[in-house]
């Protein structure tokens, strides 16, 4: 494994970050497809083996039980200090709103309930999970800045935001002495790069960590034409994002068997060591050990410059889908694409 700093920030991670969405009682979340808690121990385990010592979860994820799971199996497999956790943090729900819980008290509460949920005094990183457009961007960065400085979280991070939005929101944490953002969670893959228009250049720029989820397109970019699997039939999120662009993703996900082929590898390890020659530290989940082995074998990986760009030659502009397909203040008001939970994000 190898390691590296995010961003502006004294954590050394490794360069393969293991996402947790996947884990959780699957009758407290929005997906079928999640593994219980022996298993995400066994996960859990295999990759601490491995070298892994970075966690992204979030209080979303099966109403809170992928933060329980992954919180007992670290303290059951790890010293805290030689791991570095992350979770995320939802909007101001619209009951809060109307019974005037503020942005900074609402931060506070969620923290409070992650920590607990993860039987730990602190986090390493917590991210804002989305833009929240009915919250004042000084009331976030307040919230967040408190949570810091009463030392709940060493840094904050953010998801699912435009390069303009994390511009603004640094630069009024810089002008008001706050906690700036040293990381953001996007949507990026090779069959996904609208990221490399504006955010990428940015973070290069202010030296932000990318840490990007859906780092295998759900699963699509780990298998051969005609292969399945329980997650990309039972993942209808997964769907939304894909399904409309398959047949000009399909001659790249073509590509990718190519040079999986030629290297005696899996595509796994071609998707991921491709987008680690332009990221920190990309998201890969994983419900089976087999999974979190093929990550980490990815590190391992190098392309020449010459097949990264006969990997990314045939990629054609997407639009954007999902959670960012709602980045806009109507939105704001409620109907997110997927929930946990009364919790819409």
């Amino acid at each position: 494994m190898e390691y590296t700093t995010l961003g502006n920030s004294a954590l050394a991670v490794s360069r393969i970050c293991m996402g947790c969405m996947g884990f959780g009682d699957a009758a407290n979340g929005q997906h079928s497809w999640t593994v219980d808690e022996p298993h995400t121990r066994e996960i859990v385990k295999r990759g601490l083996e491995l070298g892994i010592n970075f966690f992204d979860t979030a209080i979303a994820y099966q109403s809170g039980t992928s933060e329980q799971y992954l919180g007992r199996a670290l303290r059951d497999f790890a010293k805290r200090d030689q791991v570095v956790v992350a979770t995320k943090f939802l909007p101001r729900t619209n009951e809060e709103i109307a019974a005037g819980v503020s942005a900074q008290e609402h931060i506070r509460r969620m923290l409070d309930r992650s920590l607990q949920n993860l039987g730990m005094d602190h986090v390493d990183l917590y991210i804002y999970h989305m833009w929240d457009y009915q919250t004042p961007l000084y009331d976030i960065l307040e919230g967040l800045n408190n949570v810091v400085r009463a030392g709940k979280t060493r840094y904050i991070g953010i998801s699912n935001c435009f390069a303009w939005q994390l511009c603004k929101a640094n630069a009024l944490a810089e002008r008001e002495g706050f906690a700036k953002f040293i990381s953001v969670q996007g949507h990026y893959n090779l069959i996904f790069r609208e990221e490399e228009r504006e955010m990428a250049p940015f973070c290069r720029e202010e030296n932000i960590a990318m840490t990007p989820y859906s780092a295998l397109a759900g699963g699509r970019l780990s298998k051969h034409p005609g292969e399945t699997s329980k997650r990309l039939q039972a993942d209808s999120y997964a769907q939304l994002k894909y399904g409309g662009m398959a047949q000009q993703d399909a001659p790249i996900l073509a590509r990718v068997a190519e040079l999986a082929d030629r290297h005696g590898v899996s595509m796994t390890q071609v998707a991921l060591s491709w987008l680690l020659t332009k990221v920190t530290a990309p998201v890969v989940g994983a419900t089976k050990p087999q999974h979190v082995e093929e990550a980490a074998r990815a590190v391992d990986l190098h392309l020449s410059q010459e097949e990264c760009s006969y990997l990314e030659e045939l990629y054609v502009p997407h639009p954007l889908v999902g959670v960012m397909a709602q980045n806009t203040p109507d939105a704001a008001k409620g109907q997110h694409v997927w929930s946990t939970g009364s919790q819409k994000i």
